[in-house]
């Protein structure tokens, strides 16, 4: 079992704060994220209802799953197809949260993965548009997606990967893919790479280079479709699925755009450090490593892409939340100045990691962007900085905080001026 020293010695903290805060202990002001994913808020008050630590986790999602999955198939026996396609929705992403609850191989978390895929197949079922499960060979592994195509006869359409953060799933972008993706004519590709979902549960582990590859093979098979525009895939990303897409991107040019939130340099050690302590104990788990000492000198320390921004060439979204728990604001305005390619960077005040309070602005925006960008809407030396204000004004020409009255931290500075030099 992987469980770092931090693990072992704050669990008590973590269940004091579940047990007072719910989900919030895990991610401040998740809750409207998760719906965008296909949560209901209904259930979610349900599971956190019976959560006062952390080891009751898996038994609460798991609960609220199948109670969905049953109503499910009560309206799917009745022959009412999109009633029951919802409840199929909310289970599948819960049966996807409970097994993600292990931290470890375990006979429950692939029973848990084995009945969201139950539930997805039923949503395919159901469905109106293509809902079609991918498996594809990857150095001697399997790597999983989900391909969601727009109703009709479609030909050479954008397409884009949907990246899924550290501690999501393919499932999570179910219902983001429908509603603004699919819906707009787009082909859209949930993936798990290395480390995630069913790709490490089939024994794939992450490394510091294999994901970059997997974003590759993705693009070989959507390149392949004949629903796709070879030359129009990008790629969108949220939390490590946005640090994941940096590196794709500088790895493999087939990539025409990138949108990405809660965006990330990749500096983890900081961000263990301050995230509540199963954050590392999973990656530990993803990566395969079970001595934390060598864990810390081999992934940790060689984790930073800050000399990966220069290569990525295509045009990037990123939006950050002002006050990340993660990911210091100062840190991504850095990151920023190192990119050359056509960008954009939005910061959004009082916003924590998960970007909960501009969640649906977030994915809504974030397909819009790509499409745009995949259509060639950016010029070259394209440079767009807003901070966006809670009261809905948005600051143009600059993505700092304004509160900071325009003095810029120290290190901020030093990249700008390496970058301008």
């Amino acid at each position: 079992m992987n469980m770092t020293d931090r693990a072992r010695s704050q669990g008590w903290i973590l269940d004091i704060a579940l047990s007072l805060g719910g989900y919030d202990a895990l991610h401040p002001e998740a809750k409207p994220t998760l719906e965008e994913c296909g949560h209901n808020h209904s259930d979610f008050d349900k599971v956190f209802e019976l959560v006062k630590s952390g080891v009751m986790m898996p038994k609460a999602w798991s609960t609220i799953a199948a109670q969905a999955e049953e109503r499910a198939r009560h309206y799917d026996r009745e022959g009412f197809a999109a009633t029951a396609k919802d409840f199929y929705q909310r289970a599948a992403v819960m049966w996807g949260r409970a097994q993600y609850s292990f931290y470890q191989d375990d006979p429950r978390k692939l029973l848990f993965r084995e009945r969201c895929n139950e539930c997805v197949a039923a949503i395919s079922r159901l469905s109106d548009q293509t809902i079609q499960r991918v498996e594809l060979e990857f150095e001697g592994k399997k790597i999983y997606a989900i391909l969601f195509l727009p109703s009709g006869d479609v030909k050479n359409a954008p397409a884009v990967i949907l990246g899924p953060g550290m501690d999501m799933i393919k499932e999570d972008y179910i219902q983001i893919a429908q509603r603004y993706y699919t819906s707009r004519g787009m082909v859209a590709l949930s993936i798990e790479g290395p480390g995630q979902g069913e790709s490490v549960a089939s024994g794939l582990k992450v490394t510091l280079t294999n994901y970059e590859r997997a974003i590759s093979r993705y693009i070989d098979y959507l390149q392949g479709l004949p629903q796709v525009d070879p030359e129009r895939i990008g790629m969108f990303g949220v939390s490590m699925g946005a640090y994941w897409g940096l590196r794709g991107a500088a790895h493999d040019p087939r990539l025409h755009s990138l949108a990405t939130f809660m965006s990330s340099p990749g500096e983890i050690g900081d961000s263990f450090s301050k995230a509540q302590p199963n954050f590392k104990a999973n990656h530990m788990y993803m990566t395969g490593y079970t001595d934390e000492e060598a864990y810390d000198s081999e992934i940790i320390s060689n984790f930073p892409i800050w000399d990966l921004a220069s290569k990525v060439k295509c045009p990037v979204l990123i939006g950050n939340g002002e006050f990340d728990e993660l990911i210091r604001v100062e840190d991504i305005l850095s990151f920023y100045e190192l990119i050359e390619a056509p960008k954009e960077i939005r910061i959004y005040e009082n916003e924590f990691h998960p970007l909960g309070g501009v969640a649906a602005e977030m994915f809504r925006y974030g397909a819009d962007w790509s499409l745009k960008a995949l259509n060639g809407g950016f010029a070259e030396g394209s440079d767009k900085r807003y901070y966006a204000h809670v009261d809905g004004r948005i600051t143009e020409g600059e993505a700092q905080p304004v509160w900071w009255l325009g003095a810029q931290p120290p290190e901020v500075q030093a990249r700008k001026k390496r970058v301008t030099v």
